[in-house]
């Protein structure tokens, strides 16, 4: 296995005189499902459009299985493209959409109708090879679009926001979907999306973007429960974040005492990790609501709003009444500034 199938060394992307993606370095392991994650504008359709050969890089390389695909043209990079839209043909059949890039390529008819048939198997659409695609429900259409790319035997499927169309449930069923075919193929994915519960249930590594730059990277345990950055541990869900000034929180609108000495001058509490009910700091309910297993109230508090969430069986505190709250040094997560 290459530990750099897919290598982008010193890679700047611009849009005119505007640049997006800074020197970025990156390498993909071959066989692995990797995701780019972050808020819109952060750089990672960017790169994915440069992976593709769809956007011309200003200067850098991109080497996909230990060739230069720099300047060479999309349709020769093999690469295959899952797109938000699936752009599939409405007027051919799931079949034909699937066979489509195949016949294109010359191939006789056997190994067309052998590869189409398994490609459309594997996605768990048998059965529905004469439908078009106005007759599928959403998710039947991502696989259908999924199955278009895999048979041309892409040494990279490239996945931009393909889910954001799903409802909920179907995005649910879609990203098992997508890794169990994934690990069934072996081929090696890079996977787009700004939704970070995505990146977290389906990629083996998450890239992590914030102005066209590798904010962090790592395994999504790591992102998850070691944010490094202030940014990172915002965007994984640590919602509570605050400066540290000797053994003192401290914000722009105040400090509350932190109670014990930090080594790092930020601090950040997921809501889950505020202790409700009881402890040394109390605010005054702004906001509750009821989130099934749990109530999610918003404090107000001499630092601000600080969000927790509290055992749906503890005693509900009324709208405009204080509530004993503590910030424990155990589910405090140190950050860098």
């Amino acid at each position: 296995m290459s530990e750099k199938y897919v290598s982008l060394r010193n890679l700047t992307l611009s849009y005119g005189k505007t640049v997006a993606v800074p020197n970025l370095n990156l390498d993909v392991v071959e066989g692995e499902l990797i995701a780019l994650l972050g808020p819109s504008g952060c750089g990672k359709t960017t790169t994915m459009r440069a992976i593709a050969g769809l956007l011309t890089p200003t200067s850098g390389t991109i080497v996909i299985d230990g060739r230069d695909v720099t300047r060479v043209a999309a349709n020769k990079r093999g690469i295959g493209l899952v797109f938000q839209s699936y752009a599939l043909f409405p007027h051919l059949s799931a079949f034909e959409n699937v066979a489509f890039g195949l016949r294109l390529q010359k191939m006789p008819e056997t190994e067309i109708r052998q590869r189409t048939e398994a490609g459309i198997a594997t996605v768990g659409l048998a059965g529905f090879e004469k439908r078009k695609p106005a007759e599928m429900s959403g998710g039947q259409q991502q696989r259908l679009a999924l199955a278009r790319s895999l048979v041309m035997e892409p040494k990279v499927l490239l996945l931009d926001e393909p889910l954001s169309n799903l409802d909920a449930r179907l995005r649910l069923e879609m990203r098992t979907e997508l890794q169990r075919v994934q690990k069934k193929t072996g081929v090696t994915m890079v996977f787009v999306t700004h939704d970070q519960s995505e990146a977290l249930a389906l990629a083996d590594r998450i890239v992590l973007m914030k102005d066209g730059k590798i904010e962090q990277l790592g395994t999504p345990h790591q992102l998850y429960a070691e944010p490094a950055t202030a940014f990172a541990a915002e965007f994984m869900g640590f919602e509570n974040i605050f400066r540290v000034q000797g053994e003192n929180l401290v914000s722009d609108f105040g400090q509350l005492p932190l109670g014990f000495k930090a080594t790092s001058p930020m601090l950040a509490w997921r809501p889950s990790g505020v202790q409700v009910g009881q402890g040394p700091l109390s605010g005054r309910v702004s906001a509750s609501s009821f989130a099934g297993g749990h109530r999610e109230y918003v404090i107000d508090t001499a630092l601000g709003q600080i969000k927790a969430d509290a055992p749906i069986e503890t005693l509900e505190v009324p709208l405009g009444e204080n509530i004993a709250f503590d910030l424990p040094k155990s589910n405090a997560r140190q950050l860098s500034a």
